[in-house]
This record gives C-alpha cells, sequence and structure tokens, in this order.
C-alpha cells in the first residue's frame, strides 16, 4: 500500500488538477469491460472513460494491430505530405462507413467525402469551423444553449455553457446560442450564419434527446440560407446511440460530421469528415491554410482501424440498441418502484442505445449516488453541464451477467441512501 499511497501523492504533486474531488482510481490494468487497481479491486466501467472505449479496455484485436505497427514505423511527417499506408486505409474504412450512413438516409450516395484527422475531439470541432468559415466566406455561427464541444478556444466559443466560457472571453465573436430542441428559435438562422453546429443529443447537458422533428428541422433550415450545417458526434458516434452514427436516428446529413473519442480504440484520435468540395478550401488560397504535425499517427490510425473492423464484424450498433433497452427498462423499472413507495427523487431516465442518463431532483443525491457507486465497485459520472444527471455509457461489449451485476448495485446504493436522512429519497 506504500506504492499506492506515493502514486497518490505524485498525482497531486506533479500533475495539474481539473477538480479538488478526482475519481482517484490508482490503475494497474484493464480488460474487456473492467478496471483493476493496484489494491486488488476490481471495477465495472460503467463509462467507458467517457465513452472512449466502445469495443472495450485492450481489445485483443486493437493491441496486435498497435504491436504490428510499432514494429514498422511511427511518425514519419506531417499529415498531408507522405503516402502512409495505414492513414489511407483508415481514410478509406471511415469514408466508406460514414457514405453508408447517409445512404442509408438518403437512399443514395450524392457525393464524395473525405477525412482529415486530428489529435482528439476538440480539434475536429476546431477543424470544422475554420472550415466553414473559409468555404462560404461568412462569420457567424449558430450554436444551441448548454452545448458541449471542448475547451480549446473555437470549440470553447461555441460551447452553450455560460459559466465554463466566462473566464476566457473574450472569445470567438458572432456566436448565437439558441435553445436546443426548439424548432421555432431557427428562424434566427440565416444568410449571415456561416454553419450552425450541434450535437444530435447533448451529453454534458445531461443526455439530451432532441424533439424527432428539431434535426430534420434544422437540416431544411441551413439550407434554405446557405449554412453549412456541423454535427458533432464526438461522443454519439460509432454504435454508441444504436446506430453508426446518431444522425441516422433522424434521417439527416450533415456537410461537416465531426469525430473523436471511440475512434481511436483507446488511443487519441479525432477527425472532420466533409465532401471534396468543402474539403478543397482547406487546400487553396493559401494552400498548407490548416495543417497538424500529430493528427493522424501511424500507431492511432492503426488502432482505429482495428476497431472499426472489430465493431463492424461485431455488429456493436446493434448490440448497443438491444442491450440499451434492456438496461433503460430496467433502469425505468427500478425508478418507478422508487416512486411506488413515495421515493421520488429519480426523476427521469433517457436517452438512446448505451448513452443513457439518469436524472435525480438534488444535486446531494447525484453526488453520493455517484461516490456509492464507486465504493461498490461500480463506475459511473456526472455530466459536466448539470449536476443533477449520472452518465451511463458502458462499453457496447458489455453481457448480460455484466449489465445485471451493475442494476443490482445500483439498487444496493438506491437503499442505502434512503437509509441517510440527510439524503433521504422520499418525497416530503
Amino acid at each position: 500500500m506504500l506504492e499506492v499511497e506515493r502514486l497518490k501523492q505524485k498525482f497531486l504533486r506533479y500533475l495539474s488538477q481539473t477538480s479538488d474531488e478526482p475519481i482517484g482510481i490508482v490503475v494497474d490494468r484493464s480488460e474487456g469491460c473492467w478496471i483493476y487497481s493496484k489494491e486488488g479491486k476490481r471495477y465495472l466501467d460503467f463509462i467507458s472513460g467517457i465513452a472512449v472505449t466502445n469495443i472495450g479496455h485492450r481489445n485483443p484485436k486493437v493491441v496486435q494491430a498497435i504491436k504490428r505497427q510499432v514494429d514498422r514505423y511511427l511518425h514519419t511527417m506531417v499529415y498531408g505530405e507522405f503516402v502512409q499506408d495505414v492513414q489511407i486505409a483508415l481514410a478509406e474504412k471511415l469514408v466508406t462507413l460514414v457514405q453508408e450512413a447517409c445512404k442509408r438516409v438518403s437512399g443514395k450516395i450524392e457525393w464524395e467525402w473525405q477525412y482529415y484527422p486530428t489529435n482528439s475531439g476538440t480539434e475536429a470541432n476546431e477543424g470544422a469551423l475554420k472550415l466553414a468559415r473559409k468555404f462560404t466566406g461568412r462569420k457567424k455561427f449558430i450554436a444551441f444553449k448548454n452545448s458541449f464541444h471542448g475547451d480549446t478556444f473555437g470549440s470553447l466559443s461555441v460551447t452553450g455553457r455560460e459559466v465554463y466560457r466566462h473566464p476566457f472571453e473574450p472569445l470567438l465573436s458572432e456566436i448565437e446560442f439558441l435553445p436546443f430542441g426548439d424548432v421555432k428559435s431557427l428562424k434566427n438562422i440565416n444568410e449571415s450564419v456561416a454553419a450552425v453546429i450541434t450535437e444530435p443529443i447533448q451529453g454534458e447537458a445531461g443526455i439530451i434527446v432532441p424533439p424527432d422533428d428539431f434535426l430534420p428541422s434544422l437540416r431544411k433550415r441551413c439550407d434554405e440560407v446557405g449554412a453549412l450545417l456541423i454535427l458533432d458526434e464526438v461522443q454519439t458516434g460509432f454504435g454508441r446511440t444504436g446506430e453508426w452514427f446518431a444522425f441516422e436516428h433522424w434521417g439527416v446529413v450533415p456537410d461537416i460530421l465531426t469525430v473523436g473519442k471511440a475512434l481511436g480504440g483507446g488511443m487519441p484520435l479525432g477527425g472532420f469528415l466533409a465532401r471534396r468540395e468543402i474539403m478543397r478550401a482547406f487546400a487553396e488560397n493559401p494552400p498548407l491554410c490548416h495543417v497538424t504535425t500529430f493528427g493522424g499517427h501511424p500507431i492511432s490510425c492503426a488502432s482505429a482501424l482495428a476497431a472499426l473492423n472489430f465493431t463492424e464484424e461485431e455488429n456493436l450498433p446493434q448490440r448497443a440498441k438491444i442491450m440499451g433497452v434492456k438496461l433503460k427498462e430496467a433502469l425505468k423499472k427500478i425508478a418507478e418502484d422508487y416512486r411506488v413507495k413515495g421515493m421520488s427523487e429519480i426523476e427521469d431516465v433517457r436517452g438512446k442505445g448505451l448513452m443513457l442518463g439518469i436524472e435525480f431532483s438534488k444535486k446531494e443525491t447525484t453526488k453520493a449516488f455517484v461516490k456509492s457507486c464507486l465504493e461498490k465497485g461500480l463506475i459511473v459520472g456526472g455530466t459536466l453541464h448539470t449536476e443533477k444527471v449520472v452518465r451511463i455509457a458502458p462499453p457496447l461489449v458489455i453481457n448480460e451477467e455484466e449489465i445485471d451485476w451493475a442494476l443490482e448495485t445500483i439498487v444496493e446504493v438506491l437503499k442505502g441512501l434512503s437509509r441517510k436522512p440527510n439524503l433521504s429519497l422520499s418525497s416530503q
């Protein structure tokens, strides 16, 4: 245990802290849906490192692909200069998956898509915003309240929570925030707008699923005024919601699609995709106007290609749909059982696929629930823009036995909280 304490002390001493209450698991190893600590305890990862480990921790096929690539070459030249077979293979696979998704939505492939790799999701959104301005020649962006698109300056500028923007202002100008899901507000999108950026399902806002007419109406309005539609699928992509991409639920096709998180199979990788004529804007007037050193790193590309192939071979989007229904219905039943008993603290269970949220009525209960789950070996977490929603997003490879264990743990935690006077779940 001395080693564990030393690591914790060095963690606090040498690594910059992002909060005063880090989760603090001292990681020894991980496998499948589980993380093992140096204290000898195991934890069921029910948030997938925030929607990253869709294919599970240390997926064997991904590990093999990484080892093969390490023996060939690492970084050789900045992206876009050398012809690297692993980058090409990944781009071909990813573009094919996106075009097939668009075909399922529209019935045809109307244009050729291209992929620009980045290191992360926020960099993908930065690139998408720049691309929209360059292609349209317009300056204004529309985003939505309570949205989250990343922490770099451009991405933060279109993130719809003032408490996080305010310390860093002035940010980008000419940003207007509309209510997410409000079709009537879309009339504010006009010919001065370069692009509208939105998550299909708002993640950090508390797993907010829009009304079914919202995204189709948004697509229509963008077409009417000539604005580009940027869909941020950094969190929702690659099967998380029960489809390869969340835009498939509503039958819309974006002009620019941003991806990250699960794309890399556990390695850092993001990117944005758009049709060729839009992407051309980065190659001229002037050329090299958007470059990256490590975007599309060979190791990350090898990992991502293996992850996408595994996701396709195992049909993980369909698995997420099936397991998501089971998990959501079970959580709703637990919530209803507590309401019947006069315990009204759980207000809602919502989401799609294996991107779910449990909303409590009090932030104190939410915090206690997350902490108690962790003590029992179940990793759940909050969402950035609300203190009342617990995020549920297990790896898409999770099995029924693991889900059952998680549900049993959740019931135990709720029973324990109901016995604490200062955290009573009973309605008053």
